[in-house]
């Protein structure tokens, strides 16, 4: 209406524009649709979609590195290396369910277990948190104080250890593949023969953990000893609050280093008292079973002497390799059992101290319980000794009272009879208290 046909054709060209945008296939990139349209709306629109693009990326990053935690790999030459893993990587790795990693968790971090699985054994003990396979050791929150002695023993002993047994000739090489004169894997009348010297990887990891929470532990209870003894000697010397105090601290720091004590010893009675259990540890024994069995698979398989679906099974689990487990292996668990005997008596000879101790400090508050209530019954024979002379003096001013009232009597007008009056009041008021002193020692209500 009154413009020519050149002003409707722009009005056409930049509503083209304006849904240009709503084109553009979604794989195009933020950049590409920024460089599109010229139009300052639609970069605004498509610089803000960037933006929040990246935001939820960063965030996903950030998600990932706060799930993934700090681990110390070892293998069995004592070899170390510092990996950041997340729950997935090391659920993949050893094959444990999600549910023994909680148990690593800051939720049981004063609890002890030694679980069993397939492949792997997890150690929660005290500050030591690992997961111990047939060939290596992952080990959580290495750079802690606590944790630090046990990574040096791990660097210390797994090289010496394992070398004497490349010696003897149970190891072939560096990578931890064992040879078929495995000390573990030998016919029964080998093993009745020869004296095993060394323990499997895991059992070498075990003890070395055991030692070093035992140690610690006793090294707390030598502390805490030293500390007690004179705490407790003051507290029978001067009972005030002060010492009350100290001694009140000293009681609950006893009481929680027993429990700890008690959770180990406790886990390890109960793998003392359940030979299924301990047989579940030697992961070293099912990993050569594993092995064999799959060796006899692939050479039945090429002998055709087996059909193929039964070779299907050789990859499906540990428990495949179980076919060929002996009674006599399911049986022998003398190794691990003596390990765990020793550590045993160690922990209840720590216990044992924490309950001297304790007896100690439960015969010095018997003590002072006695002297309080010396103390109380002193006390209480004062007051009666008290009241007693208040009574005869009682007895001497009602006379005294007597004859303070305004009545006539004639003894007001003799002379010398106040002195009289006054030394018979009184003699006669000791004279009562006497009697009464005496009839409480002689109803032994005073002591002599």
């Amino acid at each position: 209406m009154g413009k020519n046909p050149f002003s409707f054709r722009r009005t056409l060209s930049r509503r083209r524009n304006r849904k240009l945008p709503a084109m553009i296939p979604p794989e195009t990139s933020a950049i590409e649709i920024v460089q599109t349209p010229k139009n300052d709306d639609i970069a605004a629109s498509s610089s803000s979609a960037t933006t929040s693009a990246a935001v939820a990326t960063t965030s996903k990053v950030k998600k990932m590195k706060g799930g993934a935690r700090l681990w110390m790999k070892f293998d069995r030459f004592g070899q170390s290396e510092l990996i950041e893993w997340d729950k997935s990587t090391i659920i993949k790795r050893v094959g444990i369910p999600a549910r023994d990693l909680r148990i690593l968790g800051p939720v049981f971090s004063q609890s002890s277990h030694i679980l069993a699985r397939e492949r792997a054994m997890v150690v929660n003990l005290e500050f030591i948190k690992a997961i111990v396979t047939a060939e290596e050791v992952l080990l959580l929150d290495p750079l802690r104080q606590e944790v630090l002695p046990f990574v040096d023993q791990l660097r210390q002993q797994l090289p010496h250890k394992n070398q004497v047994m490349n010696r003897a000739g149970h190891v072939d090489d560096r990578d931890g593949k064992q040879s078929s004169a495995v000390q573990w894997a030998r016919t029964p009348e080998a093993v009745e023969g020869e004296q095993q010297e060394e323990l499997p990887f895991e059992f070498q990891v075990l003890e070395i953990a055991l030692e070093v929470v035992c140690l610690y532990l006793d090294s707390n209870v030598a502390e805490l000893e030293k500390h007690a003894y004179p705490v407790l000697d003051e507290l029978a010397r001067n009972v005030s609050t002060k010492n009350l105090e100290r001694v009140r601290s000293l009681k609950s720091n006893l009481t929680r280093l027993l429990a700890r004590v008690q959770k180990v010893r406790d886990e390890i009675e109960h793998l003392l008292d359940d030979n299924e259990d301990m047989a579940q540890l030697y992961l070293t024994r099912k990993l050569i079973q594993y092995q064999q069995s799959e060796a006899l698979l692939n050479s039945a398989a090429s002998h055709s002497i087996v059909p193929a679906q039964h070779v299907l099974h050789r990859n499906s689990s540990y428990r495949s390799g179980s076919i060929m487990t002996s009674n006599y292996w399911d049986d022998d668990v003398e190794d691990l059992e003596m390990l765990l005997e020793a550590y045993f008596m160690q922990l209840d000879g720590t216990r044992n101290k924490i309950l001297s101790v304790r007896e100690y400090i439960d015969d010095t508050e018997d003590y002072v319980n006695i002297q309080l209530d010396n103390q109380r019954n002193e006390l209480i024979q004062l007051q009666l000794n008290l009241t007693i002379a208040s009574f005869a003096i009682a007895l001497d001013t009602l006379v005294a009272g007597f004859f303070g009232m305004n009545i006539p009597c004639s003894l007001y007008k003799k002379d010398g009879v106040f002195g009289y009056v006054i030394g018979g009041g009184t003699a006669f008021s000791f004279l009562i208290f006497l009697l009464i002193l005496g009839y409480a020692r002689w109803k032994k209500l005073l002591g002599s």
